[in-house]
């Protein structure tokens, strides 16, 4: 009796089709950076009839205006590198990825791990994400278990895509939660807003769980028969004789593979430490730092609360609880530099998405746009709103705190004048911004150097997800109401 293939379902189809158009047609992330220059400008000419010479001046003006901002950033990304490469971390990832029997199983653990560590922090759940996926396709590769590789990235991509702006990163929720803050300059609000008006609101809260969920059903609906799925091989080498998961596997096989050490030989390296080795060594002067870090950030939250949360914080409490894993100084250094090494990519390019907000705003293009949006808002459609304008600016400027410095003087006036809690515009704005990332391959630069992927091999389905995702959230959030909470 012979069996047949059952035939692709719609989605499936779907998702397919997209992925074979984009894999032929899209650039690298750093020639998209470079294009969208080129649009912005010719959108700055034809909207608000810009020279060449504004356009230039607007160009280079905006060039480092987001330093400080663009360093707050790849700190995060960093730290959260560190963290997310201690063995100890590692150890865990190896035990989770062995728990799903099936290509459509593991597609979903990715997803579900990268959407709560995304919550945690934006650069946990990229970097956790991005291993994660990984292993599963050199697991399944070992295993013989059919996994399309580019959609499990994809599921390792989805904490930057939907959960993590309204997480504890939250670039816009916790910038307007710093004393001093631009809009309060500005006089657009009189202080801060709490996170607890924003990151810990049960509507935050909630569209963070609805999502989730949702977006797991997609990406099971999207898992391509076993027939036409890509494994981790089609998109880089794999080493089958791997020693970490060659020591995994025996040690889950109840065996053993300890040996006697090896000699070091003549002219290797000295088997006595100097003192200055000590001291780079020394896990009791970086652990008594660490520990001394982390009990500032304990402190701070006991004494204000939840309250408390900031970019500052953020990457201070980050920076600590790596050092306190490590201990060693010279371990977590050297951990850091490799970490800095794969956010390479985005060092080079925060300056050009800075020109490009320096176009935007110097020739007055970002507000033709924002304007015309908010203007055609009501009370009910205005988080629809919100979430649909950063999402365009997102796709020009792909840098959640970079944006909101830009629009949301506008977004918060506009939602006051409605009769919008400033924490719902906050919130609503900050799903857009994290939605088109399925679009934008910024973000994905360092995820696909784990991964071995190229931008064009993943983003067909990160965009059959982007489109998938669209009704969900229009929806949720015309109807989920923030103050009934």
């Amino acid at each position: 009796m012979s069996s047949t293939n059952p035939d692709p379902t719609a989605i499936q189809k779907f998702g397919q089709a997209m992925s074979a158009r984009v894999e032929r047609w899209m650039p690298s992330p750093f020639l998209f950076a470079i294009i969208l220059t080129y649009i912005a400008a010719i959108a700055a000419f034809l909207s608000e009839g810009a020279g060449a010479t504004e356009l230039a001046l607007s160009w280079f003006g905006g060039f480092w205006d987001l330093l400080q901002f663009g360093m707050q950033m790849v700190l995060i990304l960093v730290t959260a590198f560190v963290v997310a490469y201690h063995p100890w971390v590692k150890a865990v990832i190896d035990r989770l990825i062995r728990i799903p029997n099936s290509g459509r199983q593991s597609i979903l653990l990715v997803g579900f791990v990268s959407m709560v560590t995304g919550w945690i922090s934006w650069g946990l759940g990229l970097i956790v994400g991005a291993i994660f996926a990984r292993e599963m396709g050199e697991l399944a590769d070992r295993k013989g278990m059919a996994v399309h590789y580019p959609l499990l990235c994809v599921a390792g991509y989805m904490g930057m895509s939907l959960t993590w702006h309204w997480g504890l990163s939250s670039s816009a929720g916790l910038l307007m939660n710093t004393p001093g803050n631009v809009f309060i300059e500005q006089g657009v609000v009189d202080a801060v807003i709490s996170t607890t008006a924003t990151i810990f609101h049960p509507y935050a809260l909630t569209l963070t769980g609805v999502s989730i969920v949702y977006a797991l059903i997609v990406l099971y609906l999207l898992s391509p028969p076993k027939e036409n799925a890509r494994g981790i091989t089609e998109y880089m080498d794999v080493d089958h004789d791997d020693e970490e998961f060659t020591e995994q596997e025996d040690l889950d096989a109840g065996t053993s593979t300890d040996e006697e050490p090896d000699v070091v030989a003549d002219g290797g390296e000295d088997a006595t430490p100097t003192p200055a080795d000590r001291i780079n060594n020394n896990k009791i002067l970086g652990g008594l730092i660490a520990l001394t870090g982390v009990g500032v950030t304990a402190y701070t939250f006991l004494t204000e609360g939840l309250g408390a949360l900031d970019l500052n914080v953020l990457n201070f409490g980050f920076m600590m609880i790596g050092l306190a894993l490590y201990t060693s100084p010279i371990d977590y250094l050297e951990e850091f530099y490799d970490a800095v090494e794969s956010s390479a990519g985005i060092i080079l390019q925060f300056p050009f998405y800075a020109g490009i907000i320096g176009i935007m705003t110097g020739t007055g293009l970002v507000n033709t746009v924002t304007e015309f949006l908010i203007s055609i808002a009501t009370p009910q459609t205005f988080p629809v709103i919100a979430w649909i304008t950063a999402g365009i600016l997102n796709i020009f400027v792909p840098s959640g705190g970079g944006e909101w410095t830009i629009i949301g003087g506008s977004m918060l006036e506009a939602g006051q004048a409605l009769g919008v809690e400033p924490g719902h515009t906050i919130m609503a704005y900050a799903v857009g911004d994290a939605h088109t990332n399925l679009f934008q391959p910024f973000w994905a630069i360092p995820l696909l150097a784990i991964t071995g992927m190229r931008a064009r091999d993943m983003f067909g389905y990160a965009i059959t997800m982007l489109i998938l995702l669209t009704p969900y959230l229009a929806v949720i959030l015309f109807v989920l109401p923030y103050n009934a909470f």
